[in-house]
């Protein structure tokens, strides 16, 4: 299964959609994409396919996006599009790409809506919400 995932380690929600993706017994694609960005393309693509307008998807803490004034509403989705290829910090994560579609895996229990397989037992996030029970059943 062709599961892909946008990844940042230092990032908690990153690093619980991974571990909700190998829960389900899928070993994806890992890109950090600090070190690997997606190319333009791919970003509007991602994008796109997740439904979203680029300023959503726009990272604005801990990223340069004050600073470059990136808040002013008049700037176009092109010109927002830069900003995320000059600073990578700039694209909100984690992106994960699977068979049944793209998603911005925020909150990261968003991942479970497009897993091809079933989640294998439980899972909890690291803040210590339970989000899958022992019968792999997803918690509301």
């Amino acid at each position: 299964m062709n599961v892909t995932i946008y990844h940042n380690p230092a990032c908690g929600t990153s690093r619980n959609v991974l571990a909700m993706i190998r829960n389900a017994g899928i070993e994806p694609e890992v890109i950090e994409y600090l070190e690997h960005p997606p190319t333009r393309e791919q970003l509007k693509s991602m994008i796109a396919s997740a439904g979203m307008s680029v300023r959503a998807a726009l990272r604005e803490k801990g990223t340069p996006y004050a600073e470059l004034g990136l808040e002013n509403e008049a700037l176009t989705e092109e010109q927002l599009l830069d900003a995320m290829m000059a600073h990578p910090i700039l694209i909100n994560r984690p992106f994960v790409l699977s068979p049944l579609g793209v998603r911005l895996c925020r909150p990261s229990e968003t991942v479970l809506d497009i897993l091809p397989s079933e989640q294998r037992g439980e899972f909890t996030k690291e803040d210590g919400q339970k989000i899958v029970d022992a019968s792999g059943q997803r918690v509301r």
